[in-house]
């Protein structure tokens, strides 16, 4: 039994992207999309969850909320955790904090945290969009013990950093950082800046208290190899220690709220957030900006972003013009194709 809730080889896929080709244009309808996932990649259960702009909603369902239960999967106000979409969520709410002239873009990290990183010459903007250089510290946690963000901090950094805005990077560290920073300039918890901010009004969605394993209300068993234990094959990964996943990947949602968030976004800083957006490789063909991804669908570019975490998988964005969706599934796939033609199917 290993320590550590997830090993190196695990890392990216616990709260980051995993590489899939652009989703090609297919005559399949959504409800054909989520079976499939579930009937022939063998997904537990399958949601796809659309808001039109004018505020109309459609749910598709697949599959079961618990295996060996029969229950149907629960719809679109279903909680789960968000994973990596959790991204957006906390860069949206920097955005926030720059307008409101309490955190500029282009300051260093340190001039916030002064020697937090070693004299690392990191900008706010680049730990947004993971040109930073610093390196990964999700792997190096003993998720057993209770630990402050300072001391992940501290296990990222006994790695080799890299140099600043060279490349595209992605790394947890980086809004494991920014949290570091909303607390400094706000005085208050990252969580509760978000909640008095952008997620204001979504009423399905929390951050996890310290300890808490499980989630409140309404939810499907997720199902996954524990990187803790991967020799035990697939188990029940329902119960995980989110709290301490932090700004990084912490948040629970439901796939109805996260529609309404990314809808909440004024256009105007979606695309301040977009400016500049880097090629990113993972998912290949999309680019980066400050907490959000563009990604080719068969109906053209959308903003969006992507997560995962052991028996959990997500995508969550919206069209330019306004369409809002987002497909969450209790399994890992072995590819992330059919995902992304599920949410090519409910987008365009």
């Amino acid at each position: 039994m290993h320590k550590h809730l997830a090993v190196a080889a695990a890392a990216v896929t616990l709260l980051g992207a995993v590489a899939a080709p652009a989703a090609a244009a297919t005559p399949l309808s959504v409800q054909q999309q989520a079976d499939r996932l579930t009937r022939q990649d063998g997904l537990a259960g399958a949601v796809v969850s659309v808001r039109e702009r004018d505020g109309r909603t459609a749910t598709w369902t697949s599959g079961t909320a618990e295996r060996g239960t029969g229950r149907p999967m629960v719809g679109g106000d279903g909680r789960f955790r968000a994973a990596s979409v959790t991204k957006p969520v906390i860069a949206a709410t920097v955005m926030r904090l720059v307008a409101a002239g309490k955190v500029s873009l282009d300051e260093q990290a340190e001039h916030y945290l002064p020697g937090s990183l070693g004299g690392a010459r990191v900008t706010v903007r680049q730990l947004l969009q993971h040109t930073s250089g610093l390196p990964e510290y999700f792997d190096l946690v003993d998720w057993t013990k209770p630990a402050s963000p300072a001391e992940h901090l501290a296990l990222a950094l006994t790695r080799p950093l890299g140099k600043p805005g060279a490349q595209w990077s992605y790394s947890n560290t980086n809004y494991l950082v920014i949290g570091m920073i909303i607390e400094k300039v706000t005085g208050k918890d990252f969580r509760r800046v978000s909640e008095q901010g952008v997620l204001k009004g979504l009423p399905g969605t929390y951050w996890p208290k310290p300890g808490e394993l499980g989630i409140r209300g309404r939810h499907a068993h997720t199902y996954g190899l524990n990187p803790a234990a991967p020799e035990d094959g697939e188990t029940d990964t329902t119960r995980l220690p989110a709290h301490a996943f932090g700004a990084g990947g912490g948040l629970v949602s439901t796939p109805d709220d996260l529609n309404r968030f990314w809808q909440s976004i004024p256009e105007r800083t979606l695309r301040t957030m977009l400016a500049g957006a880097v090629p990113a490789s993972d998912p290949r063909g999309s680019r980066y900006g400050l907490g959000v991804y563009t990604y080719p669908l068969s109906c053209g570019r959308v903003w969006m972003h992507d997560g995962g975490l052991p028996g959990t998988r997500v995508l969550s964005g919206r069209t330019r013009e306004g369409r809002a969706a987002t497909v969450y599934t209790t399994g890992t796939p072995k590819s992330d194709r059919h995902l992304f033609a599920t949410l090519d199917a409910a987008l365009c």
